[in-house]
């Protein structure tokens, strides 16, 4: 969840070098890295070319000899077509739910399926394999647990020739290592890292797609920090999964969404961000950023935002690493490029999906919150209004812009000269009559810093607003004791 400052009032005594030990604090809370619910979800995959053969067929729930028939004909048919068939049959049922539970309660029904995996013959493999994908999808625990006999031979499957089929064990192990932790305490050790370290240099994008679907699964599981996310540090896929990040004609964006919630996921983790630093990710992440700005002005490609969501929060995360803050932001992020593009992005999600300006925002409370640079740069490219547009969006949005807007101050008072009086004047007028207390807490905030920075302000304000926005809201009496003790050490100074 997002954390929120508080940013009440406190009495007088508040100088300079307080309210920059408060912001300082109140920048520690807010800057946590966000931990949010995850996508744990289920992908199923089916051939067209099948689909439309079959759709004549009408799939039924199979009873316990209806399956055992059809397991049979699989392994002892006359004929490889009715082998075949039988396999599409058993498939259709195990679509139901109930033929799932039937089926793995049925006494060697898993067990004649491996086998049937493990033959041969191609068609009666790829048959068992897609029999096996449909117990994958299941929502019962119990239905992956039952497949834990296949789980080495999909595995082994995953070092083959065909794309197709490497694909469907791919996507059969992510629905199968989501569901049960039985299922990926047994993986593990028959080393699914390695092996899909070894599937990340292949050549085809349906298979590189499907491999950042399964790593996404296995890390958002809950041992994921202790059991997992070390060993794929040590292993080649972070640097892999990077340059399938980097922009350019080859940059695929079913690819790059899957593996850039893979880094996502590691980040969140905080096991070892510092390596992902030493290996670009921010370098890499800046100029996708940049790329992602261009890309939302050329087209009205709506697939663009999946993507945009997980970049901004790993930068978000990155920048709050302490090895980040010691050696300072990467020079390409340094660039106001980067703020300008960071806007085209507010900009395209006002429009097409608000939900995701809370994830800009965050990002440009990141870069803002240390970094008089930033701020420079958000002031001499006049983003000071369109930042305050967003202000009537929502209430975590507001809060986050009068966030940003604080940062900005803070840094002193030629920041403050910039923004004042301007449109944030009024801005300010409307967001204190918010119902929203963090909100209201925000923009007295902002006044204080303003207050303090630019005396003049004060009088401007009171002016403006005859206190009438302020009288609802318990801070008055200490904001008016504010004004007037900024207002004498103006004088006096």
């Amino acid at each position: 969840m997002w954390s929120q400052r508080q940013g009440r009032l406190r009495p007088l005594r508040c100088g300079v070098e307080e309210l920059r030990r408060r912001r300082r604090e109140q920048e520690a809370a807010l800057r946590k890295a966000r931990r949010e619910q995850q996508l744990v979800s289920k992908r199923l995959l089916r051939d067209e070319t099948s689909e439309e053969a079959e759709e004549a067929c009408v799939a039924v729930i199979l009873g316990e000899a209806e399956i055992q028939q059809f397991l049979r004909l699989a392994q002892r048919g006359p004929e490889e077509k009715e082998r075949e068939q039988a396999l599409v049959s058993l498939r259709q049922g195990l679509q139901h739910p109930e033929t799932q539970q039937t089926f793995i309660r049925l006494e060697g029904s898993i067990r004649t399926l491996v086998g049937l995996l493990t033959s041969n013959q191609a068609l009666l493999q790829l048959g068992a394999a897609r029999c096996l994908h449909e117990l994958s999808h299941s929502e019962q625990s119990a239905v992956a647990e039952a497949c834990l006999p296949a789980t080495s031979y999909l595995l082994t499957y995953l070092s083959g020739h065909s794309a197709d089929f490497i694909e469907l064990c791919l996507y059969t192990l992510g629905n199968l290592i989501v569901e049960s932790e039985a299922v990926r305490r047994q993986l593990l050790p028959q080393g699914i890292v390695p092996a899909l370290a070894a599937c990340i240099q292949s050549p085809h994008l349906t298979v590189l797609e499907a491999l950042g679907y399964a790593l996404a699964q296995l890390l958002q599981a809950k041992e994921a920090p202790e059991k997992i996310i070390p060993s794929v540090l040590g292993s080649t896929l972070p640097q892999h999964m990077l340059q399938l990040l980097q922009p350019g004609p080859k940059l695929s964006l079913g690819v790059a969404v899957e593996f850039a919630w893979c880094l996502h996921y590691i980040i969140c983790s905080q096991v070892n961000n510092a390596l992902l630093i030493t290996h670009g990710a921010l370098s890499t992440l800046g100029l996708l950023l940049l790329d992602l700005a261009g890309a939302v002005q050329r087209t009205e490609d709506a697939g663009l935002e999946l993507l945009a969501c997980p970049v901004l929060r790993c930068l978000s995360n990155l920048l709050t690493e302490a090895a980040v803050e010691a050696v300072g932001v990467h020079p390409q992020l340094r660039d106001e490029r980067v703020v300008a593009a960071l806007f085209i992005l507010l900009d395209f999600f006002l429009q097409k999906q608000p939900s995701l300006l809370p994830e800009g925002l965050w990002l440009l409370n990141n870069l803002t919150a240390n970094s008089p640079s930033f701020c420079t740069s958000l002031l001499s490219l006049d983003l000071t209004e369109p930042l305050l547009q967003l202000l009537s969006v929502s209430n975590v949005v507001s809060g986050l812009v009068l966030t940003v807007l604080c940062n900005v101050a803070e840094k002193g008072p030629a920041y403050c000269q910039r923004l004042w009086p301007g449109p944030l004047l009024p801005s300010l007028l409307d967001t204190l009559a918010f119902s929203d207390t963090v909100v209201v807490g925000q923009s007295l905030e902002l006044l204080q810093l303003l207050f303090l920075y630019q005396p003049g302000a004060a009088q401007a304000f009171l002016q403006r607003s005859g206190l009438q926005a302020l009288q609802r809201h318990e801070e008055v009496a200490q904001l008016q004791d504010r004004v007037r003790a900024l207002q004498q050490t103006a004088l006096r100074g």
